[in-house]
């Protein structure tokens, strides 16, 4: 039953997990060994080794958020970004050529989606845990060039023509602070107190009637990857790599930026690091600064997607750890925002 595998402790789920795994990797071609976990938290990727010498990494898809058409709408997005020179995960399709595939194991209660990635090599920049793991120096430099490969991103998908097929989600007024946003209600939250969730609830109606003010066309709005965060940017000689398109969607680019800096905000560096990224963002593309004026707002949005992710899921030992931190940060940057909201201009 579907209760008897998520009651379980991550690493039970983990273990059946990895089951699937093994099971999966018999549908590409080539023998493959040494299947290790390296990340559990909503997808479950682990790290396999093909007889040839190849590392990969399984991800196998946490049931439910995707489609097949929007998985394989992800997957495509990535390969136009990959034959565009950005440095993105190779996608490595199964013997019968899909891109993806679907597997059942034992003890798992539905079918999951699995795909083969090829190997990033390098190192994450940081974690929402324990912030940069960078000097001041090399922080800037590497935002500057974070900002540089968003603008890079984003300027190649407004070329791009995608077909009609192509379909992912939204992180627009509905997904962020409609009445049923992508990641949770977030201003439900149980541990909220009366005065934080009626702060939060002023922020949210503001948020609303300033996203319908600055609206959505080809400048300001498209495909973003939607989780610009330090880990999963991945450093190689100087050269900045970009993982874990799960979250990819429609949004504004504004989002995009403020995901990048949001595990920051509270770090000495952050002025710096911010005028960094905004700096590589503008040495690629266009970015006006009323659309700059709106970072406030959009780091209020970023917010309440993390919250609305642990109002969902409080039984996981991140909304354990990163609880109280996150509500605290929220409501910080909520009543930065309604202290000078920015008026949206297109």
């Amino acid at each position: 039953m579907t209760e008897d595998f998520y009651s379980l402790p991550d690493a039970d789920q983990a273990a059946r997990l990895g089951d699937l795994a093994r099971r999966a990797l018999h549908r590409w071609d080539g023998a493959f060994d040494r299947v290790e976990l390296v990340k559990y938290r909503e997808n479950a990727v682990f790290s396999a080794h093909r007889a040839d010498g190849l590392r990969v990494a399984v991800r196998i898809h946490r049931h439910g958020y995707h489609s097949d058409a929007s998985l394989l709408s992800e997957l495509h997005w990535m390969q136009a970004l990959a034959d565009a020179g950005i440095a993105v995960p190779p996608i490595i399709p199964a013997a019968c050529g899909s891109p993806f595939v679907k597997v059942e194991a034992p003890g798992i209660p539905e079918p999951r989606q699995v795909d083969l990635l090829g190997w990033m090599a390098g190192h994450p920049v940081g974690s929402a845990e324990e912030g940069l793991a960078l000097d001041p120096h090399s922080a800037e430099r590497l935002y500057f060039d974070a900002g540089v490969l968003a603008a890079r991103v984003h300027s190649h998908t407004q070329a791009m023509a995608l077909p009609e097929t192509f379909t992912r989600h939204a992180w627009d007024a509905d997904g962020l602070v409609g009445e049923e946003p992508l990641w949770g209600r977030f201003w439900e939250l149980g541990t909220l107190t009366p005065g934080q969730r009626a702060l939060l609830l002023r922020a949210r109606a503001a948020a609303r009637e300033a996203l319908e003010a600055f609206g959505r066309n080809a400048d300001n709005y498209g495909l973003i990857h939607a989780d610009f965060v330090p880990e999963n940017l991945l450093s190689e000689d100087g050269r900045l790599k970009l993982i874990d398109f799960d979250d990819s969607g429609f949004g504004w680019h504004m989002f995009e930026l403020a995901t990048a800096l949001y595990f920051n905000v509270d770090e000495p560096s952050y002025p710096a690091i911010r005028r960094a990224l905004l700096a590589g963002y503008r040495s690629a593309r266009a970015l006006p600064a009323a659309h700059e004026a709106l970072l406030p707002l959009f780091l209020f949005l970023r917010g309440t997607t993390y919250l609305g992710w642990i109002q969902t899921r409080p039984e996981t030992q991140t909304a354990r750890e990163l609880g109280p931190m996150l509500i605290a940060r929220l409501c910080a940057l909520a009543e930065a925002y309604l202290a000078e909201p920015a008026l949206p201009v297109s």
